[in-house]
């Protein structure tokens, strides 16, 4: 029997015309990104959760924070 594999991506932009780089502004103490990548995780739903950006200062609070970046995109 073929078991169904569930994969979490969190897309982050550096350039929202609004907040410049919004995802990784502090938010009660840690960046907004930070929430986003805990809760997915705790929720224990994901074989595997990733990052998707063209920003490396995003990437590496991803990382930070425990979630794969495999590749920034242009």
């Amino acid at each position: 029997m073929q078991t169904n594999k569930i994969l979490g991506i969190i897309t982050a932009r550096g350039g929202s015309k609004r907040v410049p780089r919004e995802n990784i502004k502090d938010f009660l103490g840690k960046p907004l990104l930070a929430w986003t990548i805990e809760v997915g995780k705790e929720s224990g739903v994901f074989d595997r959760f990733i990052l998707t950006t063209e920003d490396e200062e995003i990437a590496n609070v991803g990382r930070e924070y425990g979630v794969e970046v495999p590749f920034m995109r242009p």
